[in-house]
């Protein structure tokens, strides 16, 4: 069977690798518009590099009254830790010689102000009753939380009370890093082929039942042949499913959001002092993806605090694509739904507008309140962030991610953004389990499947509190994640 990729990120190497490892007769191409693997959103400094295990992220327990709901935060903990069962294999396998390229222990904390301290006492009594969460600590101690965030609490006034939880086994993940190892894993070991300056234009079905790929490879057309075809190109998967004559194409649009960051290189005694990811609560109106926190970053070797994000609106599908290409990929019946989405989301869309005419100088006003005096410890710059293009499903505006696979089981697509990254293996095996489920019929393909994942059942994980620690204790082993961060 004749497999083609699109896309080289995160998403679509770990698709190849899963695809090679549980089925290795499979013929596998990916095809990168860019020059190397991991250079669009999964790039280090294009996201936050969070291991998002819904450790600090408010957003993924909403509150209602005095009733928190943890549903999604569980879901997002345990496709975490399949995530990292997959990474741990490729560790032992040898695929990735050392972890701390691409991963690193970083204090995972939430930190609120007054107004909001009820709501986060509320959140660590529900969340900490889970063995998911049963290392959680709270405090509104200054100098404990202090100990923890240095660079939050250091010249901030006493008497303003604050409150904050954390958790020792957090991680920095460089998905860029991890996604060049897991390419050259792919091409080195698994016999995957990647074709880097490649541009794909349109994809359209044969009528012999094949999907044909046109694209352009450094600037020479090409054309590409696949039983199966998986999109996994970011925001450039919206324009191609437009173009396959799908008939759920037509309820799908992109919805691009743009984000900056603070960005200040530290030493390696700096970062000692922080090693923390501090998540605080969104302002009002404010997407999900613009929760301010100030996070560690280690990127080959090197320590960075980076600050954001702060979004904007900037219509365009991926870095390095123009307004022009996101106008091809409107077509008339995705109007009404971009009129809805500014109707009944105007406060967003205004809060997103505001936030692309912001300076430095603005930026780092923001900094100093979510952390007095650090906007003049370092040296600060901003940069630019990934491309994120949410999903617009039948005219209303939705977060997340969502996989769609055709009837026929031969095209295959991941849409919309965060948590992304860091649970793309736990997703991209549940895309293969609905694109190819003739591989999972096979004796050999669950037995090397139990390999990769001891326990992929979310259910078990979330249910099984000893079966989930062992498979914790194992895979963070296997990582250098220990129970406490070590000095």
């Amino acid at each position: 069977m004749n497999v083609i990729i699109i896309g080289a990120g995160i998403m679509g190497t770990t698709f190849a690798i899963l695809a090679k490892e549980l089925a290795p007769e499979l013929d596998i191409t990916i095809l990168e518009r860019l020059d190397d693997a991991g250079r669009g959103n999964s790039w280090a400094f294009y996201n936050a590099g969070t291991g998002h295990e819904a450790n600090c992220e408010l957003n993924y327990t909403p509150v209602d009254g005095e009733v928190v709901s943890v549903e999604k935060a569980l879901k997002i903990h345990a496709q975490f830790n399949v995530a990292k069962q997959f990474w741990a294999y490729l560790v032992n396998k040898g695929a990735i010689k050392d972890p701390r390229t691409f991963i690193n222990q970083t204090r995972h904390c939430t930190i609120v102000s007054e107004p909001a301290i009820e709501e986060l006492k509320l959140r660590f009594r529900e969340m900490s009753a889970h063995h998911f969460f049963e290392q959680m600590r709270y405090s509104e101690d200054f100098d404990e939380i202090k100990s923890w965030i240095p660079y939050t609490m250091e010249e901030r006034p006493r008497h303003e009370k604050m409150a904050a939880t954390i958790i020792e086994t957090g991680t920095d993940v460089n998905f860029g890093a991890l996604t060049q190892q897991m390419a050259a894993h792919a091409v080195n070991e698994l016999g995957v082929r990647i074709e880097y300056g490649t541009h794909v234009k349109r994809v359209h079905k044969s009528p012999s039942g094949s999907w044909l790929i046109e694209a352009e490879q450094r600037g020479k057309p090409v054309q590409h042949k696949a039983n199966v075809l998986f999109v996994g190109a970011g925001g450039g998967a919206f324009p191609l499913l437009k173009k396959s004559h799908l008939p759920f194409r037509d309820r799908f649009s992109g919805f691009p959001v743009g984000g900056r960051f603070l960005q200040a290189p530290i030493s390696e005694d700096q970062a000692g002092q922080y090693r923390a990811k501090t998540y605080g609560k969104a302002e009002v109106g404010a997407p999900p993806m613009s929760v301010p926190h100030l996070d560690l970053r280690v990127v080959d070797g090197k320590h960075y605090l980076l600050f954001g994000p702060f979004a904007s609106f900037k219509p365009i599908l991926e870095r390095g694509r123009g307004f022009v290409d996101f106008l091809r990929s409107i077509r008339l019946h995705d109007v009404s739904g971009f009129i809805r989405v500014f109707i009944e989301h105007f406060a967003l869309v205004k809060y997103l507008v505001s936030e692309t005419f912001k300076g430095e100088k603005d930026m780092l006003e923001e900094l100093e309140k979510f952390a007095p005096g650090l906007s003049k410890k370092f040296d600060w710059k901003a940069v630019e962030a990934g491309q994120r293009v949410q999903i617009i499903k039948d005219g209303g505006l939705q977060m997340g991610t969502e996989i769609l696979v055709s009837e026929d089981r031969t095209y295959g697509t991941l849409l919309g953004a965060s948590p992304g990254a860091s649970v793309s293996p736990e997703v991209m095996l549940r895309c293969l389990e609905q694109l190819i489920p003739s591989i999972f019929s096979k004796e050999e393909a669950m037995e090397k499947k139990k390999q990769i994942f001891p326990e992929d059942d979310l259910e078990a994980l979330m249910n099984n509190p000893e079966r989930y620690r062992e498979i914790r204790d194992a895979v963070n082993k296997t990582l250098g994640i220990a129970r406490s961060m070590p000095e």
